[in-house]
């Protein structure tokens, strides 16, 4: 069975959902980990929203200097699947695990809504059970969502194929080119500012949306397979 770990720092909130939707959900063995644990028996490592330190100096960057994170770039440089949802998205860019910055949203205001996402690259374990091109409803909740990154680096992600996600006809936080997801050069690192496990539990969702969110944690484990 796979074991997926999932961060926990002072301020994340997320850790519990997340947990939720492989345990409860999914059935899968996820565990609680902290900077002390031993990373040895997992297969893939969750870091979850929330608020870290309190979003100090910058959402993320407090928590990219922690001594965990050392842990998880030597888990990455080994290509052990690393996801981050959220503040785990500007945890990996803060700590040079992926390119870009995460800055305050363009309209200034907290964005907590559902989404419509497009899926446009199903080669990496968060994506594999997804179609090209497929459509996904998925909550969003942030402050600091707007992905943004220069030209060149821009180029290159795109020529790499590191857009996962892009926000389907309406870009909430004004995000370089709706971009809602990516991922490194190799696909094992994934960044995404949408809350896949708020969109997990089939009781949770409202009329009008749809589970495909939940595709991701089931890409993780179909991964291993």
């Amino acid at each position: 069975m796979v074991r997926i770990g999932i961060t926990v720092f002072p301020g994340s909130n997320c850790d519990r959902d997340v947990h939720h939707i492989l345990t409860n959900v999914l059935h899968v063995d996820a565990k609680y980990i902290w900077y002390e644990s031993s990373f040895d028996n997992f297969d893939c490592i969750i870091i979850p929203g929330g608020f870290t330190y309190g979003d100090r100096l910058r959402a993320g960057a407090i928590a990219a200097h922690s001594t965990i994170m050392n842990k998880i770039k030597d888990l990455a440089d080994n290509n052990v699947p690393i996801l981050g949802i959220c503040n785990g998205f500007q945890i990996l860019v803060e700590s040079g695990l992926l390119p870009g910055a995460l800055i305050i949203n363009e309209s200034l205001n907290f964005i907590c809504k559902w989404m419509n996402v497009v899926v446009t690259n199903t080669d990496t374990p968060f994506t594999n059970l997804f179609e090209k091109d497929q459509k996904i409803s998925i909550p969003i909740a942030h402050g600091e969502g707007r992905f943004i990154i220069d030209g060149k680096s821009y180029n290159k992600i795109r020529k790499n194929n590191q857009v996962t996600l892009e926000y389907w006809k309406n870009n909430p936080n004004g995000s370089t080119n709706n971009i809602a997801a990516i991922c490194n050069e190799k696909g094992n690192v994934m960044g995404m500012m949408p809350h896949p496990e708020r969109g997990g539990d089939k009781d949770l969702i409202p009329v009008g949306h749809n589970q495909r969110s939940i595709l991701i944690f089931k890409s993780m484990i179909n991964y291993f397979k």
